[in-house]
């Protein structure tokens, strides 16, 4: 007796829709494109992630576009891209006005630029509470913040289990690290995942315990405070401190270089916020710093700071005391 043959759908034996799992991180969102947004965005989108960023105007999309093709631009220039490399990096990032647009994202991370330390508090909470109402319950919501604890921005969320903060070092790029942060809800499946995000995308995990500051801002507005006390006292100037610490301990910028870089106005907020934080002394930020920054003396953006720059962002020379 012949065998009966069996006929079984050929759909049986594909992906279907239903079994098809979505690749962790093939989506990711970014709320606020400056400079570190822009960052992290071209990082991202490098490793082939698709990443939608937030804007408050069309104007601001609009630089972040700009100034990302710009870093990109000058990859191209030193042999370090290729134009296709960098029409492929483009497609993948949206800017965009809508938070509904962070639908589907798997890691959401806010990167607004701080100007007080109470309104922005308010407004990262605002900022998390919009994530919130679009996103999956399993998605990543993190802050770039690095003086205001991730605790105290989470607390009021619904599934405050799933948010960390974390910081990107934009100053280098030779520095592929990134410090990662869990709070006191953050859950170990959520900072797992945000470690795997930074392997991605190849960087180092500097895992952190939650502080205001961190480790790298606690430690350098320490050696910044100090430099300007030395500079105070007139016993060395701008260039030889520098100099002393470049040369002698192998900084690739030295102290005041590296703030004009930053930009004063922000090391002043860090320093307020880790002040009001532990109220020690060494936090409290230096008269010189504070004297520039009521100047409008706040480094390379402005032309002006521990050094003068020309338009290209060239340091042309160091700043005179006798000035103030």
């Amino acid at each position: 007796m012949a065998s009966e043959v069996i006929y079984e759908p050929i759909e049986n034996f594909g992906l279907s829709k239903k079994d098809t799992s979505k690749t962790l991180f093939s989506k990711i969102g970014v709320v606020g494109c400056g400079l570190v947004g822009q960052n992290i965005a071209r990082v991202a989108s490098f490793f082939g992630i698709e990443v939608v960023f937030i804007e408050v105007n069309e104007d601001k999309i609009r630089d972040a576009y700009h100034n990302i093709e710009k870093v990109l631009d000058e990859r191209i220039e030193h042999w370090g891209l290729t134009q296709g490399e960098k029409r492929a990096i483009m497609s993948r990032i949206k800017g965009t006005l809508d938070y509904n647009d962070l639908k589907g994202c798997d890691f959401v991370i806010e990167a607004i630029r701080a100007i007080d330390r109470g309104g922005k508090i308010k407004e990262r909470r605002d900022i998390f509470h919009k994530i919130e109402e679009v996103v999956d319950k399993d998605c990543i919501i993190a802050t770039h913040s690095t003086t205001i604890v991730i605790t105290e921005l989470s607390s009021d969320l619904k599934y405050r289990d799933r948010c960390v903060s974390l910081h990107f070092f934009i100053n280098s790029q030779e520095a592929r690290i990134v410090e990662v942060v869990r709070g006191l809800y953050t859950t170990d499946e959520s900072y797992q995942k945000v470690c795997k995000f930074v392997t991605l995308i190849n960087r180092k995990i500097v895992p952190v315990q939650e502080s205001a500051g961190l480790v790298s801002v606690r430690i350098y507005v320490v050696l910044l405070n100090e430099a300007c006390e030395i500079l105070m006292e007139g016993i060395s100037n701008i260039e030889d401190i520098d100099q002393t610490m470049k040369i002698g301990f192998g900084m690739r910028l030295g102290p005041f270089e590296l703030a004009d870089k930053m930009g004063l106005d922000k090391i002043l907020r860090w320093m307020d916020n880790i002040y009001n934080e532990f109220g020690d002394i060494r936090y409290k930020p230096n008269p010189f710093l504070r004297k520039l920054v009521r100047a409008k003396h706040l480094g390379i953006e402005s032309g002006d700071g521990f050094y003068k720059y020309d338009e290209n962002g060239k340091k042309i020379a160091p700043l005179t005391n006798q000035r103030f």
